[in-house]
């Protein structure tokens, strides 16, 4: 049997004590974990690497995090996105979810919310994945009925 890959999360935060407590339960539960401490470091990992999910500080030193969503929807459209905030606002949630978050976690939160959240949208991206991959192989299947059918009728004598 094929083992599942491990999936790749990106933590993207300012604060090193964040990013590290973060890499220490996120590695513990068995995930790829790199981190950004600013918006264009994430940026830049996030075209090198692919990630299957980033956890987003609304306040970073260069952009806000809504700004750095709205960048990496572009590059990375299918990467999970969560924002982490210690500063909620009705705009930044509605400025988040506009931007292509899928999730928005306000701190401070329990590891357990936290670990529950992202399982759950991973687990959302994987069926998304295997829905797209079925019907990749519909369509395949589908085409290679049709030309059989074309070449058959091809041979066929003409009366």
């Amino acid at each position: 049997m094929k083992e599942k890959p491990q999936s790749r999360i990106l933590v993207i935060d300012d604060e090193e004590s964040v990013r590290k407590s973060l890499t220490f339960v996120l590695e513990d539960e068995g995930y790829l974990v790199e981190v950004a401490e600013n918006g264009q470091e994430a940026i830049r990992k996030s075209k090198a690497n692919l990630y299957n999910l980033a956890l987003v500080d609304i306040r970073l030193p260069d952009m806000d995090g809504i700004s750095l969503l709205s960048q990496m929807r572009e590059t990375v459209p299918k990467m999970v996105k969560i924002v982490v905030t210690g500063y909620p606002s009705l705009d930044t949630s509605m400025g988040a979810v506009n931007n292509g978050a899928n999730g928005y976690i306000i701190k401070p939160y329990s590891v357990e919310h936290l670990l529950h959240t992202i399982r759950e949208h991973l687990q959302k991206q994987q069926e998304a994945e295997k829905f797209d991959e079925k019907k990749v192989i519909d369509f395949i299947e589908t085409r290679d009925k049709e030309n059989e059918a074309r070449i058959s009728a091809a041979k066929r004598p003409i009366n």
